[in-house]
């Protein structure tokens, strides 16, 4: 149990309070100094609760709030334990002292200081908790499209073929079909485009073409066990196909595409339904964001964490001159770099993407994993070596086949909410850090973070 303190510091002749763990009845308040304070022994949890001053419901403005399915506001709280010591809890809702001015009756209050790093903590606790309940209660319906069409390959095509079709519709990966098993049983990706492209470099003028023409893309995901043999990437291969049902609720469905380090994952239909396709779509991290910030506009006033600067949140990779520290090392790369090298970091960190600086690590353009599907048009790729290609002429040819396009950025001070709402947009799957002024690359943010943060 938990000692918790609640105040209502801004007047009044008579003050009670209700909660949700008081069954809503009310509790009356006792005035201490110039606030009225109530302490409950609670169990750790999160709790909403109301004011009743001088006849009036009342909230506090400078803490969480929440409306219920009824548009109701309250306030709410997490409770938690806090070193095992009950008096540590009491002293973090300590209020700040603040000028009341009283006018009529009506109440002013200042604007809140700035939240302690304890305050900061609880309001991430309360957001994510307030996250996780919409997803619990959503499935992949609210975010997959009544009509829409999924591109589907025969894993019996020949690899060529199949990489060409990406390539013509730009895409990065495809559920794969096998008509023995009458089911989708794996995904070809631009990941195995670059691992194909890495083993024919070794004899590309005695297998390249014949590999390509002939073995198709069920040949090849059975033969990349021994082509790239280790304990990790067997036990990957070897695991059933990874997916998701139509009944699970979305944080289900974001937490497989997070743990699984994956892209997209396909969404099969229940059990139940065996009829035709089982495969119904594929779900995504950027779509599930966007339905979350969807959501999040008409709550954002009762989360104060959203307008938080993303440079005092713990989300993303981070360069080591911000100071800041990072579970993965933020890589860059230079023009002049091999394209391979690139290549190599983009599997080995299983990230998506990786930033081209100049000399001074300013932020030129993005290189990212799909974009090795240039090299199919007109079979680029039986033409060159992989060695002698610098990112720059990777880049070239990107631009020459898709044009060129603009880098996604945002600064260290923009706020969480904007950072949200950039990456549900379609096609940003991620954003650069930088500065203002020189555009040094001082962080990035995939959709894949901003998830990780939202589920703690």
């Amino acid at each position: 149990m938990v000692l918790r303190r609640f105040a209502w510091p801004y007047g009044g002749q008579r003050a009670s309070f209700c909660g949700s763990f008081t069954g809503w009845r009310e509790c009356p308040m006792g005035l201490v100094g110039t606030e009225f304070q109530v302490v409950f022994d609670l169990p750790p949890g999160v709790y909403q609760y109301r004011f009743l001053v001088d006849g009036v419901w009342r909230c506090d403005d400078t803490k969480p709030v929440v409306h219920d399915e009824y548009g109701l506001i309250s306030n709410e709280v997490l409770v938690t334990l806090v070193e095992n010591n009950t008096h540590l809890a009491v002293q973090q809702e300590l209020s700040s002292p603040r000028r009341m001015n009283m006018d009529e009756g009506i109440i002013l209050t200042t604007m809140p200081p700035e939240p302690s790093p304890q305050n900061s903590g609880v309001q991430i606790a309360i957001f994510r908790h307030r996250v996780s309940e919409i997803l619990l209660h959503s499935t992949i319906y609210d975010v997959v499209p009544v009509s829409s069409k999924i591109a589907i390959l025969d894993g019996r095509l020949p690899v060529k073929q199949a990489f060409n079709i990406m390539h013509d519709e730009g895409l990065a990966l495809v559920p794969l079909w096998d008509d023995g098993q009458g089911t989708i049983t794996g995904m070809l990706t631009a990941s195995d485009f670059v691992l194909i492209l890495r083993k024919l470099q070794r004899n590309i003028r005695v297998l390249g073409h014949e590999e390509l023409e002939m073995h198709s893309v069920s040949a090849w995901k059975e033969a990349k066990l021994q082509y790239y043999g280790g304990a990790d990437v067997a036990a990957m291969q070897r695991r059933p196909l990874v997916h998701v049902k139509d009944s699970d609720n979305l944080r289900e469905v974001a937490l497989t595409i997070i743990q699984n380090e994956i892209s997209s994952v396909p969404i099969f239909k229940s059990s139940t339904d065996t009829s035709g396709m089982p495969l119904l779509n594929l779900a995504s991290l950027p779509g599930i964001l966007k339905f979350v910030c969807s959501k999040l506009q008409e709550w954002h006033e009762g989360f104060p964490i959203l307008q938080n600067q993303i440079g005092s949140i713990p989300i993303g990779t981070w360069s080591p001159h911000t100071g800041r520290t990072s579970n993965r090392q933020l890589r860059t790369s230079r023009l002049s770099a091999p394209l391979i090298s690139c290549l190599d970091f983009l599997l080995e960190d299983r990230v998506s993407s990786i930033p081209i600086v100049d000399d001074n690590g300013s932020l030129l353009d993005v290189y990212s994993l799909s974009d090795i599907m240039a090299l199919a048009k007109n079979d680029v790729y039986t033409r060159i070596e992989l060695e002698q290609v610098t990112v720059e002429h990777a880049l070239e040819l990107q631009y020459q086949v898709n044009g060129r396009r603009d880098c996604h950025t945002c600064l260290s001070t923009s706020t969480l909410l904007e950072v949200l709402e950039q990456l549900s947009v379609p096609g940003v799957r991620r954003l650069v850090v930088i500065e203002p002024m020189t555009r040094f690359v001082q962080g990035i943010i995939s959709s894949r973070d901003a998830m990780k943060f939202l589920l703690g």
